[in-house]
């Protein structure tokens, strides 16, 4: 696949995820249907999205010297991800959560993230950064995202922040470093003032981005840019399984668009078309369409495939 690297920072995790019938009214034992043991994070769940795409995707985060962070990043490793800027930090645990998701899709996650995962970001392999075509950070390690940010706006590469409830309260502290911010619905209102979008994409683009959306699940995706467009792109119905990861699919699948040189629109609709192909399967990793598949989807969808840039 053409294009350039893109080179992600922050969250890496094992996931331990459960499907139940239902959620129970009140505690008590629930017998699981299906479960798997698989990569998690933020981060790492977008560049797993890349690299099933055949993209090129470096990740740059942070594991504890445990089982569970070999763990981690062996399945980022086996699909394509680039982890030499995965260090395994000694006297750290790796994160790790426990998902759990209903008959209809809808989870509930329980997350437990070591604090003593060192923060400095002197030992970034900034140089890579040269030839990336984007940078994505999940704003889960501030030092990391404001090293990697500020290599990419030195050399002109786009900068995009994933911005959801855990990373909403520090985007001012990478506003001046960022280009796209893409926001989860709850951030969005909990984060940015206003009455409506419109107002919300304002104030956001008063601070010097170039876009800003926010991700609705099944009511889409709403953005606005800096010189004055904006769009919708719908979502697309799928069974769905499982809406863990779906968003992190989103800002990688985009990042990717942005490496490639696509514009704004064309970026949320493979990014939606991503998304919405990952919720098939139980998990945030399993249902990650192929370039094949997405390019088939979309072909059905729309009547046209991928860009020619991506397919």
């Amino acid at each position: 696949m053409p294009g350039k690297p893109i080179v992600i920072v922050g969250h890496t995790a094992l996931d331990r995820v459960y499907r139940i019938d239902a959620f129970p009214a009140k505690p008590t034992k629930v017998s699981a249907r299906d479960h798997r043991e698989e990569g998690g994070g933020s981060a790492a769940n977008a560049a797993a999205a890349i690299a099933v795409l055949g993209g090129s995707v470096h990740l740059w985060s942070r594991v504890g010297g445990d089982d569970t962070g070999a763990k981690a990043r062996h399945a980022l490793e086996r699909v394509g991800v680039d982890v030499s800027g995965v260090i395994a930090c000694d006297g750290a645990k790796t994160p790790t959560a426990a998902v759990i998701v209903d008959g209809k899709g809808e989870r509930l996650v329980v997350s437990e993230d070591d604090h003593v995962l060192p923060m400095q970001a002197d030992w970034l392999p900034l140089t890579k950064i040269v030839g990336a075509g984007a940078v994505l950070s999940d704003l889960t390690w501030l030092e990391g995202t404001r090293a990697a940010f500020a290599a990419a706006r030195a050399v002109g590469a786009p900068t995009l922040v994933d911005v959801d409830l855990g990373g909403g309260i520090l985007l001012e502290r990478v506003a001046d470093l960022t280009d796209y911010a893409i926001f989860s619905a709850p951030a969005f209102e909990k984060f940015v003032r206003g009455a409506d979008d419109e107002e919300r994409f304002d104030a956001l683009l008063a601070m010097g981005l170039r876009h800003a959306g926010v991700t609705r699940g099944a009511n889409g995706y709403a953005w606005k840019s800096r010189d004055g467009a904006r769009g919708r792109q719908a979502s697309f119905k799928v069974p769905v399984v499982d809406t863990t990861g779906a968003g992190d699919a989103f800002h990688g699948v985009f990042a990717l668009g942005l490496a490639s040189g696509l514009p704004d629109a064309a970026c949320a609709l493979i990014a939606s078309a991503a998304a919405g192909l990952k919720c098939r399967r139980l998990g945030a990793r399993a249902g990650l369409p192929t370039a094949m598949e997405l390019d088939a989807f979309l072909l059905e969808q729309t009547g046209r495939g991928l860009p020619e840039r991506l397919g």
